[in-house]
């Protein structure tokens, strides 16, 4: 009885540690910055993608046709537009309000107004798009719902918020700041888990061919294929490096001694994939979700290692 005690406190320690909400600020302002990023890179495109029949690149229909054999469920931009056409709206004119809202919900959680609403409203929206437009969306519309997903049910507002000064509010329960924190952070342990799992598989990654293929292959060949040619033989080391930094992951980004290497290796594996492929607002959503789940400790430990007579005390003790 003792022992299954034990494992129970520990596993409740696990799942509800004390957290401040540090964590929760990088997430809010991250996503804010990448919302508004991701709806300006799109605002020349956004009703040539997301249009119905006839007007845009892949109709939109279509998309929500094959979308409705799935689920009728699932969030999508054709909702909106049979309410418009009976206030006598058209479908462009639909299209560039979502565009407007989306960018708004995006700078007001930047600045923390309303932060809570504006979260729902930015995933909301969001996901909308990503999946009226699921025959252009990829591994970054993934991720941008997963984190506005965790904001909008995380215990906001944060202490750096503008909510926070406006309202006074009150300090939140620490153990559930950490709970949210700690799903966060086991989400990206499986992630990358089952990411570095499925590259080892195969032999692309091993032999160099896979990122040969990847940076090939348009709309990603950013960097010339001579010099591709000339540097190839990085391609092996550069592959193995990336499956041992996914796989090794949830192992060594819990460990104190590991943690800074592990995340300052995975932040710069998205670097260069955004600076190799063009995928800058990818890289960029990788790097927030990993510094919010993992980053804040790490600046607090350094700091309490460093404080005047620590060092002193541990000594003694």
């Amino acid at each position: 009885m003792k022992r299954l005690s034990a494992w129970r406190k520990r596993l409740i320690n696990f799942c509800f540690p004390a957290e401040t909400d540090t964590w929760l600020a990088v997430l809010r302002i991250g996503l804010g910055l990448q919302v508004v990023l991701y709806a300006l890179s799109l605002r020349g495109d956004w009703n040539y993608l997301l249009a119905g029949t006839g007007h845009g690149l892949i109709s939109r229909n279509l998309g929500e046709a094959i979308l409705s054999l799935e689920s009728h469920f699932v969030p999508r931009l054709g909702w909106f537009v049979p309410l418009a056409t009976h206030a006598g709206l058209h479908e462009e004119t639909v299209l560039s309000v979502t565009w407007i809202c989306l960018i708004a919900s995006g700078c007001s959680l930047l600045i923390g107004l309303a932060s809570r609403f504006t979260a729902i409203l930015a995933w909301f929206l969001h996901l909308c798009a990503a999946k009226s437009g699921g025959f252009v969306s990829y591994g970054l519309d993934n991720f941008m719902t997963i984190g506005l997903f965790y904001l909008m049910l995380s215990p906001l507002p944060d202490r750096y918020s503008l909510d926070w000064r406006l309202r006074k509010s009150r300090p939140r329960d620490p153990q559930h700041l950490g709970f949210w924190r700690r799903l966060l952070q086991l989400h990206l342990c499986v992630i990358y888990f089952f990411s570095g799992l499925t590259k080892c598989l195969g032999i692309g990654w091993w032999d160099g061919s896979s990122m040969w293929r990847a940076l090939i292959r348009p709309p990603f060949n950013v960097i010339d294929a001579e010099i591709l040619v000339r540097w190839k033989y990085l391609f092996p080391v550069a592959g193995i490096l990336i499956c041992l930094l996914e796989i090794g992951y949830p192992f060594l980004i819990w460990n104190s001694k590991t943690r800074k290497i592990w995340l300052i290796g995975i932040c710069a594996m998205h670097v260069g994939i955004g600076l190799a492929m063009g995928m800058y607002l990818f890289a960029f959503i990788m790097i927030v979700l990993n510094v919010a789940a993992f980053g804040p400790g790490l600046i607090r430990t350094e700091l309490q290692t460093y404080q005047p007579g620590t060092v002193g005390k541990a000594l003694i003790n």
